[in-house]
């Protein structure tokens, strides 16, 4: 098991979709592409989505794909678990898709104002000890930092299993006067009413839950 990590860590390195930005990188210059994004990488001017603590990259590249109008970004810490969606990208020529490997307190060396126009969170840890809060990816600390990248009126999406979280997270957002455009804590219930994309593309968390029994909820508010 370790050293097919190691070998998947090392093949992720060499990528030419992935991009690593460290703690020292973070506090001397930043992540080379930030504020070029569209001009050195994508080579276009479409909108640029998010999806932080991606994971293995199904959400990036599931929406990359029904979405190649737009570009998308997946944001995560371990090399080895971005290798799948990395690998998946370029085995089905994809430049609408990129990852960056970092910790996502350093998200404001990774991109420039007005650089993003949409977050997606799907299934963070909900951090449930109160003494945690602050490391929730809803909390205002991160959300600010969002705010700092994302063009005015940014969307930010979260899918969660966790209702507790979801509901801290609505509570945050209404306390901020954010508009909330959608939003339940059953999203199976009334899939219908919504863009197939929040239902047909499942992350390795949300099948697990699903299959589990949990209901997955989703939240969805603009910044302003």
């Amino acid at each position: 098991m370790a050293k097919r990590k190691l070998k998947k860590f090392a093949e992720v390195s060499s990528f030419a979709n992935c991009f690593f930005m460290s703690f020292e990188e973070s506090r001397e210059k930043g992540l080379p592409l930030k504020g070029s994004w569209h001009k050195e990488y994508f080579k276009n001017n479409n909108p640029i989505v998010l999806e932080l603590g991606c994971g293995k990259g199904e959400y990036t590249v599931g929406l990359a794909q029904r979405y190649p109008d737009r570009n998308f970004i997946g944001v995560d810490i371990k090399g080895n678990r971005i290798h799948t969606g990395a690998k998946a990208a370029i085995d089905n020529k994809m430049n609408n898709v990129a990852f960056v490997r970092t910790r996502i307190d350093f998200i404001e060396a990774c991109f420039a104002a007005d650089e993003i126009s949409e977050i997606w969170i799907t299934f963070p840890d909900p951090q449930p000890q109160q003494t945690r809060v602050r490391k929730r990816l809803t909390n205002m600390m991160f959300v600010n930092r969002y705010k700092k990248i994302m063009k005015d009126g940014g969307i930010i999406n979260l899918k969660t299993d966790s209702e507790p979280f979801y509901e801290y997270s609505k509570e945050v957002a209404l306390e901020n006067n954010f508009k909330i455009l959608d939003s339940t804590n059953d999203l199976y219930a009334d899939v219908s009413l919504r863009d197939e994309a929040l239902t047909s593309i499942r992350t390795y968390y949300e099948k697990k839950f699903s299959e589990k029994g949990f209901k997955i909820c989703y939240l969805k508010y603009e910044l302003r």
